[in-house]
């Protein structure tokens, strides 16, 4: 089943010197753009990421440092690549969590201004959790009966990443063909961070999602503990998260 589109849709992994969003960059991005017409584009960039890529990390993706030396940095591609992204929704695998989180980081130190927020994210990772509870490489085998060459490639990862979702749509009739309805399918939290360190509840209203002030809204702490936003602002949280913060603080003051 092809996907029924309002908008493009950029399917989009990251290969990375770590797991850590606030810390880590990104040393491959590919982005596999399906248009509403079906055309699809296939971009694949490696990226020096300007800091030393673990071992421990190359040994998922296979990308050391003498392997991305010479690659341009994400603050030279990031304009490229945000052209690339216009107007399209986004999804990926496991990227609520982690690849769009580390994605907008990146564009915040290049200084380049890309709104994530209005977009739709569908997330195939938990789409395929909700339905069978399994990993992409076994995903890729169940779906669509084939076993998954180069795993941890990042075109490899994202190509079978798109075609598990369609065979998604195609195995379950409860799954609507509709971007609106899989971002929502595909969500944990309604994030107002991406990170999900800041959560919007039912009503619309964020909440801290950690610490010693989980589950108070964000204002009833900026208000009542002055302190703690300097102490976000100056630990080592994601910029994004910091980014949302500032704004709801700065909302509060034009109250």
């Amino acid at each position: 089943m092809n996907l029924n589109l309002k908008n493009p849709i950029a399917f989009i992994d990251l290969e990375t010197t770590g797991i850590n969003v606030a810390k880590d960059r990104i040393v491959e991005i590919c982005i596999v753009k399906v248009n509403p017409n079906g055309d699809e584009e296939v971009k694949t960039y490696r990226v020096n990421p300007e800091m030393h890529i673990p071992a421990h990390a190359s040994a998922v993706h296979g990308i050391k440092d003498e392997d991305v030396k010479d690659e341009p940095t994400f603050k030279e591609l990031g304009k490229t690549i945000a052209k690339c992204l216009e107007g399209c929704d986004l999804a990926g695998y496991n990227s609520n969590r982690f690849d769009f989180p580390l994605l907008a980081e990146e564009f915040l130190r290049a200084d380049i201004d890309f709104d994530m927020r209005k977009r739709k994210f569908v997330d195939v990772q938990t789409i395929f959790h909700k339905m069978e509870q399994r990993t992409l490489t076994a995903a890729y085998r169940f779906y669509c009966n084939k076993e998954l060459e180069g795993a941890h490639g990042a075109e490899a990862d994202t190509k079978a990443t798109y075609e598990v979702l369609k065979s998604q749509l195609d195995k379950y009739d409860s799954l609507e063909n509709d971007i609106d309805f899989l971002a929502k399918f595909s969500s944990q939290n309604k994030n107002a961070d991406f990170a999900g360190f800041i959560i919007i509840d039912e009503k619309g209203v964020e909440r801290f999602n950690f610490g010693k002030n989980k589950g108070k809204t964000v204002e009833e702490v900026l208000e009542q503990q002055p302190g703690y936003y300097g102490w976000v602002m100056n630990s080592d949280f994601p910029l994004y998260t910091k980014k949302i913060l500032t704004e709801i603080k700065l909302r509060g003051f034009n109250k």
